[in-house]
């Protein structure tokens, strides 16, 4: 988009005033609704719920964001009810539709059984955003409470067959609430209706490319390392990758060193994969790490994923201290670099009201330490997976390093599940309870609930949303697709992370990725994670899952199903490995599931 002259409206004003502010009432999705907003080619910023109205008169609009609470609870967040008497559009979603009801005299209350993932949306009036939308429309939900009237002046605009109240509007005032998330990418509609309020009902002009944000973050940079040289601990990944060539090109290669920790958790030929990459960077003071026994020594024996997560933060701050003590990088001119994006903040509640899903390795106390003393460098922290990439590719990094899918920072000990005891599957809601437990996201909330498995893979693909909304002690649903062994047989065993259990899981991912990516299944796929379960029989006493999903960012994400025969390639390959009794298959969407279990 140029203006007169030639000059683009991106770059002539590298500090922009936001169009849209979002309103942070705790919701997982908060920063989302911004990019999604910024997408569209709007500046929008995140501010925290108690905003005075007078501070917002000057913005195009304003939208509440969802979150954990209840409306009708003590000390649930709010917002200045000023706000729905200025000019000012006004958007609620899920909460915040909860809370516009709530503060202008409509009633919510808790449902009668909650709504996660993938619901219908029947559209009875198509006004305001959902002007023309209009039949059943696929949406995403994640609430349990419900807007059971609205507010005088409003009209119900939308309901699906568990939500009275899916969408309402008073137009006059230009007051809208969602129940559904249209800025998740699994809403049909999404895109349309927050175009509809932000052009037609807001008025907003384009104003942002993120391509055209890399001058200004280059700038950042280089006043955040304030003549200071960055260390970078990288993990391979986009991200860390993208961060690494930001500061390359903004401070040049001799004040950008790097390094890469081998944590003997990594997948199969990763850490020579990774000295490859940076080779062709132009990394000039880049090495590798090998740290492998001493994160091993660490994890003995641990079984609960938080307390994995933050074993693995800690270690790896006591890792990074010890070399930057061996290499002189203690010194006061020298700073920390990472690739942190949005999603590694806003799932460890680090939003203002959010509820903590799991810890990020780059968000535990150490780091937090590191942040707070001002010695730390992330360009990528305000950007999410899709828009780091697009970024990467107007720095012309390769995309074959791009278009790697995501792995998490834990590396595999996230995805060898562990177990304190000896417990048999149980029969429950025609399937059975596996004596495992798994992290999800239902309503903004941590879960930490078991996994149920169905004996067969259903040709309907919503029937573990509808599983999981009825039955509150499950959040993950996965399907038998081989096994050694009737699945009533199974049982969990004692069992930690291991050199033996590593070693499987490798064997197994490897095997996986490989069919995978023979098959070109994987350039369907946003991410293919492989989970070892503690779940088998004496001689076979671990289980794989098959986690194979599509996204846009990792904030939500579908369950995909894989064709028959490269399925049927995979199990054969895997029934065929030391140790593995069953292949389940993950039919769990996210929400009211995580990406990965743990």
């Amino acid at each position: 988009m140029k203006q007169a002259g030639g000059v683009s409206r991106y770059t002539e004003n590298l500090s922009l005033t936001p169009q849209i502010i979002v309103l942070d009432t705790g919701g997982q999705y908060c920063h989302l609704i911004a990019r999604k907003v910024r997408e569209l080619g709007v500046y929008a910023e995140v501010r925290a719920p108690e905003t005075p109205a007078a501070a917002l008169k000057a913005v195009r609009g304003i939208i509440i964001s969802g979150g954990p609470a209840s409306v009708y609870e003590e000390n649930s967040p709010s917002v200045d009810p000023a706000l729905f008497s200025m000019s000012v559009p006004v958007l609620g979603i899920c909460y915040g539709q909860h809370l516009m009801a709530h503060l202008l005299g409509g009633r919510v209350q808790k449902g009668d059984q909650g709504e996660y993932g993938l619901a219908y949306l029947d559209v009875i009036a198509p006004k305001g955003p959902l002007r023309g939308i209009s039949g059943k429309q696929r949406v995403w939900m994640s609430h349990r409470d419900t807007t059971v009237a609205v507010p005088p002046g409003f009209e119900v605009l939308a309901q699906t067959s568990t939500c009275p109240v899916a969408a309402m509007g008073d137009e006059r005032r230009k007051l809208f609430g969602l129940q559904f998330h249209p800025e998740v990418a699994h809403t049909q509609p999404g895109g349309r209706v927050l175009a509809n309020f932000l052009f037609d009902i807001c008025g907003c002009v384009e104003d942002w490319d993120p391509r055209q944000r890399i001058p200004a973050i280059e700038e950042q940079i280089r006043q955040a390392a304030a003549g200071r040289k960055v260390f970078f601990f990288v993990s391979g990944g986009v991200d860390s990758t993208v961060a690494f060539d930001l500061c390359l090109r903004a401070l040049g290669p001799e004040r950008v060193h790097g390094a890469y920790v081998d944590t003997g958790l990594m997948r199969e030929g990763e850490t020579e994969l990774v000295r490859t990459n940076f080779a062709k960077l132009g990394a000039r003071n880049f090495r590798i790490v090998d740290a492998s026994a001493e994160f091993l020594t660490s994890l003995a024996g641990v079984v609960e994923p938080e307390v994995k997560r933050q074993i693995i933060g800690e270690h790896f701050v006591a890792i990074q201290e010890q070399i930057l003590q061996s290499g002189h990088y203690t010194d006061s001119d020298w700073v920390l670099g990472q690739g942190t994006i949005y999603p590694d903040t806003i799932e460890s509640g680090g939003t203002a009201k959010a509820d903590k899903i799991k810890t990020h390795h780059n968000r535990v106390a150490g780091i937090q330490k590191l942040i707070e003393s001002g010695r730390i460098v992330e360009p990528l922290s305000q950007f999410y997976k899709d828009e780091v990439r697009e970024i990467g590719r107007q720095l012309e990094i390769p995309e074959e390093m791009l278009s790697r899918h995501p792995f998490p920072g834990p590396a595999l000990a996230i995805r060898c599940l562990c177990s304190r005891e000896e417990t048999p599957v149980r029969r429950a809601h025609d399937g059975y309870l596996l004596p495992v437990r798994s992290v999800g996201v239902q309503g903004d909330s941590r879960t930490y609930r078991a996994a149920f498995a169905l004996p067969y893979l259903p040709s309907d693909w919503q029937l573990p949303t509808e599983l999981i909304n009825r039955h509150s002690e499950i959040n993950r649903v996965v399907a038998v697709v081989a096994t050694h062994t009737p699945v009533g047989g199974l049982r969990s065993f004692a069992a930690t992370i291991t050199e033996e259990r590593l070693e499987r899981l490798r064997r197994v991912d490897a095997a996986v990725q490989r069919l995978s990516q023979a098959s070109g299944f994987d350039r369907t796929i946003w991410q293919f994670p492989v989970i070892l379960l503690p779940v088998g029989t004496l001689d076979r006493p671990d289980s794989v899952v098959l986690r194979p999903v599509d996204s846009v960012d990792g904030m939500t994400a579908e369950a995909v199903r894989m064709p028959d025969a490269l399925l049927e390639h995979i199990c054969r390959e895997l029934l065929e490995t030391e140790g593995v009794s069953t292949v389940f298959y993950d039919l769990t969407h996210k929400p009211p599931a995580t990406i990965e279990w743990e």
